[in-house]
């Protein structure tokens, strides 16, 4: 594998890694979109996912320190303020700590991160180093499953809306803020890959950064349907819904 893929053909190799290994198609999720869970499952899923919210700035900032072009810099560092806010208050984080609050958590409780599964909490360091450690081209390869989170975050308004009474404006805030911002961060992250894999070993690492991404999402959900679906094993520590208790 030494000759360079055409443009298209990378492309298309990109975008095929989500059709067939984004975590739209996990059972978790098909659950969820059907209004199959209960509230403490809907519960162990939005404060796990907290942490991925929360560790996404972290991500960022680590990817944006070993960045040198200040053109680039600045394009990134509105990833960051979309999750923290322009001020106290504000962006992507603040939102999902509401949609947390409208399924009947405590906020407090869902920041002091004292419920985590083990595997969420694996996951997504696992992610944050990859980050840190590999090649930018691979830090921001591995951002482009925001190619197909628009597409899943219309599926899961719609049906969130449907089928679960905590489901409003408000409580939703933070999906329909990613309908604007993801196909924004996703038109630089892609054109970026695009232009900087200038070999064929260097577009096979972009491809398995992705691959990489969709494992982590992935392995995040294969930890909530082991514990709050079935078996319903839940680990000492992690999070016990009122019905379980």
């Amino acid at each position: 594998m030494t000759e360079l893929l055409q443009s298209g053909e990378f492309e298309r190799r990109l975008r095929q890694i989500g059709e067939e290994r984004y975590h739209s198609r996990h059972p978790f999720h098909q659950r969820l979109h059907e209004g199959k869970l209960n509230k403490g499952q809907v519960q162990a899923w939005v404060l796990n996912r907290f942490y991925y919210q929360r560790s996404i700035p972290l991500k960022d900032a680590g990817l944006m320190s070993r960045a040198e072009d200040p053109a680039f810099r600045r394009e990134w560092i509105n990833r960051i303020i979309d999750h923290d806010g322009p001020a106290g208050g504000e962006g992507g984080i603040e939102r999902w700590l509401i949609l947390a609050e409208g399924v009947g958590l405590d906020r407090g409780y869902v920041q002091s991160l004292s419920g985590l599964l083990p595997a969420t909490r694996f996951a997504v360091d696992a992610y944050v180093r990859f980050v840190r450690e590999r090649s930018l081209l691979e830090a921001v390869a591995s951002s482009l499953t925001e190619l197909f989170a628009p597409d899943l975050h219309k599926t899961r308004i719609a049906a969130l809306l449907e089928n679960y009474d905590f489901a409003n404006d408000r409580t939703l805030a933070y999906f329909k803020k990613r309908l604007d911002q993801a196909p924004r961060d996703v038109r630089f992250g892609l054109n970026y890959v695009m232009s900087e894999a200038r070999t064929r070993d260097q577009q096979e690492a972009a491809l398995a950064a992705v691959r990489f991404k969709t494992d982590v999402l992935w392995a995040q959900l294969d930890a909530l349907y082991f514990a709050y679906v079935e078996p319903g094993f839940i680990p000492p520590g992690a999070f016990v819904p009122d019905d379980r208790r």
